[in-house]
């Protein structure tokens, strides 16, 4: 049935008609039956339970009373206001129901002394209740009505509010649709699964999502939905993963060689973490077979990413391959570079770096070096996408920080891999490792990054001193600054950093300025020196004051968030937050993250007012409990929710109908290993009893292939 049927617009509905229709298209993207079919309510009230007028109290929830009208007036209040007022009895009292707008065709729609059902939230004036703006039903109709014990609450806007299109009506065109369609909705699961998981079928879950008779048929209905835009999310993400493992192949690296193992045997500056031993091998693995690696490296800072970076391209260099890593910053481009260097400088490896401030001379000298195969590695920011760069034979692709990169950028990488274009061979793009220090807590990563492989270096390096984080009031700045004066006399350096957000910049400014003049005065020249740093400085006033106190010759820097990524000082040991209740919880663990470079015990000080709210304290509670960056992504993703923390640009991939995915994990999890079975037994869901899975994964990825941006 009823696809084609759910294909109708939505004005064809009985009761909707053109102006509504387009109200519903514009406030709440409904479109089509379909589309309203899928709307689903987002809580429910109780309309099992019917009270006396004497049993009322003072802003409960909504209730509902049985009783009539038995007169209406208008009454005049402030100046040229009116309100409709109806007396509303029952066998034990009366109350007053008011109207504020709309008397007219209010008052032509009450019939007097009729037994109806009311229903809304009472308050009390003296010893009279009142109902505003109830909703009214004749006894007749209520009783007619596919009325369910639960009543839905439907997501509105003000705007539908106002012109008249009430819940009530939302509810009154849902069963409209039900009638019209005969409730008859095509089966989307196979029957094998829905027998296994013992999910109630397709049309009983649509009908106890809109019209529930009980609190146990609406969880069975949720649970069966939410299962299923899950699994056909999954379904999808790894489809698209075997896809590509099996039709885009990869280098072979099968070798791995002299560079490695040299470097791996005489000149690691220190023991590998057993994390970092299991992804140099699952890097390995995936280089080593015939398909293009797509894995995502998430490590903490500080876990020791770049080494494994390193390794991989090694192997790389092993197999006769060039790597190239790119960065999002300059900043962080040079640091990759001093650090690579500096780790591979008894390797005979060339390796350069390419961003904008490159001078000619040596661009020309990358270029030909890159093309004739004798530039090993290149570093480099957004420079490297451009089209003069070109490889000999690019292997192994690394970026950092991707989610900076958009999907345009990563694939002109791709295509870096094979310049010669009547090249008779088939192009082979290069493997690609993307890394992270912003951990992603599971579930986001399985709904994200579902078609990458992901790996997770998850312990520090051995003599690594977790940071000490504390939470302090404005009222101990006294006691906060003597702490400082102490760490400066045996020789550590200090960041102060200051919130700034993109709306009051000017203010923050301000702040940052202010800040910094009475930091000079609390530890004035010559005892102490100073660095400033902030985004409306030029890049070589920057570049010049990260030097100063790199070098140490400043003894503070005070900044704003400018500082968040990758800088590395190690003799920096203290991290004070001003105002630290303005930053999200990813943003103060990454710049926590800018001291505890050294063998030294660091610190990180969050400085607040007292006013906190309530997710300003759990923001604090978990900075000052745990260092783990997995279990403070999570906590930040209860708090603010999918979109906010993977950025605005990405929110639309977890447009969810009716899943959450923080709340409902475990049914993601449940989903993931049964898509997981599923493609592992039948990848191209072609045996029989798969046949309805395979129709619907069809009909889903015409209409929305929402996942497409993703690597």
């Amino acid at each position: 049935m009823q696809q084609n049927l759910l294909e109708t617009s939505i004005e064809y509905l009985k009761g909707v008609g053109p102006n509504r229709g387009t109200l519903l298209r514009k406030e709440l993207g409904i479109h089509k039956y379909g589309h309203l079919l899928n709307f689903f309510p987002n809580r429910y009230i109780d309309r099992t339970r019917y009270y006396k007028i004497n049993e009322l109290q003072n802003n409960v929830a909504e209730v509902q009373v049985i009783g009539k009208i038995i007169n209406i007036k208008t009454v005049e209040f402030g100046k040229n206001q009116k309100r409709l007022v109806a007396t509303f009895v029952d066998d034990t009292g009366q109350m007053e129901l008011v109207w504020f707008q709309g008397h007219k065709w209010i008052r032509e729609s009450l019939k007097l002394n009729e037994i109806c059902v009311i229903f809304g939230k009472c308050t009390s004036f003296g010893n009279t209740f009142n109902m505003a703006h109830p909703e009214i039903e004749l006894m007749t109709e209520h009783q007619q009505s596919l009325r369910s014990a639960m009543q839905p609450v439907y997501p509105s806007t003000e705007t539908l509010a106002n012109r008249g299109i009430s819940n009530r009506v939302i509810n009154k065109m849902m069963q409209q649709l039900f009638v019209e369609t005969q409730a008859k909705f095509s089966e989307t699961l196979p029957d094998y699964l829905i027998a296994e998981l013992k999910l109630i079928p397709k049309n009983a879950a649509l009908f106890n999502i809109h019209f529930p008779k009980s609190a146990e048929a609406l969880a069975k209905a949720q649970f069966r939905l939410k299962f299923e835009e899950l699994f056909y999310i999954q379904l999808q993400l790894i489809t698209k993963n075997l896809i590509r493992k099996h039709k885009i192949k990869g280098h072979p690296f099968t070798k791995v060689g002299d560079y490695f193992n040299n470097f791996y045997q005489n000149h690691l500056p220190f023991e590998l973490t057993n994390a970092q031993k299991r992804v140099v091998k699952e890097i390995r693995i995936d280089m080593g077979s015939n398909a293009q690696m797509n894995r995502l490296l998430q490590g903490d800072v500080g876990s020791g990413k770049t080494i494994v970076a390193l390794m991989s391209m090694l192997i790389a260099l092993d197999n006769g391959f060039q790597s190239c890593l790119m960065a999002p910053t300059e900043i962080l481009a040079n640091q990759h570079f001093n650090g690579l260097t500096e780790l591979s400088k008894e390797l005979n490896i060339n390796i350069k770096i390419l961003t904008g401030s490159t001078k000619t001379a040596a661009r020309k000298i990358i270029h030909e070096e890159l093309e004739n195969g004798s530039l090993h590695i290149l570093i480099g920011t957004h420079a490297l996408l451009e089209d003069k760069v070109k490889f000999q034979n690019l292997g192994l692709a690394v970026i950092d920080e991707q989610h900076r990169f958009g999907v345009e950028q990563r694939s002109k990488l791709w295509k870096k891999s094979n310049p010669n274009p009547s090249d008779e061979g088939e192009h082979i793009p290069p493997h690609v490792l993307v890394m992270t220090a912003t951990p992603i807590p599971r579930t986001l990563a399985m709904s994200l990054y579902g078609d990458l492989d992901i790996s997770v270096i998850d312990e520090l390096p051995p003599g690594r001193k977790p940071i000490q984080t504390v939470h302090r009031f404005d009222s101990n700045r006294l006691k906060v600054w003597k702490f400082i004066r102490d760490e400066i006399a045996i020789g550590r350096q200090i960041y102060i950093v200051y919130p700034l957000i993109e709306e009051s910049k000017t203010m923050d400014l301000k702040d940052l300025i202010d800040g910094y003049e009475s930091i000079s005065r609390d530890f004035p020249l010559p005892q102490y020196a100073i660095s400033i740093l902030h985004g409306k400085m030029k890049p070589a006033e920057k570049d010049a004051e990260m030097k100063r106190f790199a070098e140490g010759k400043t003894n503070i820097m005070v900044a704003t968030t400018v500082i968040e990524v990758g800088v590395n000082i190690p003799n920096a040991s203290v991290m004070i937050i001003e105002n630290a209740e303005r930053f999200g919880l990813s943003q103060l663990h990454q710049l926590r993250g800018r001291v505890g470079r050294g063998a030294e015990q660091s610190y990180c000080i969050l400085m607040t007012s007292h006013k906190l709210s309530a997710d300003g304290k759990t923001r604090m509670e978990t900075m000052t409990r745990t260092n783990d960056g997995f279990e403070i992504a999570e906590v930040d993703l209860k708090l603010r929710g999918p979109g906010d923390l993977m950025g605005t640009q990405q929110s639309g991939v977890l447009n969810l109908q009716i899943a959450d995915i923080v709340r409902d994990r475990d049914i993601l999890e449940l989903a993931r290993n049964y898509a997981l079975k599923i493609l592992k037994d039948d990848a191209p869901m072609q045996k029989p009893e798969n046949a309805v899975l395979r129709a619907t994964y069809i009909e889903l990825t015409k209409k929305k292939n929402i996942w497409n941006y993703i690597s």
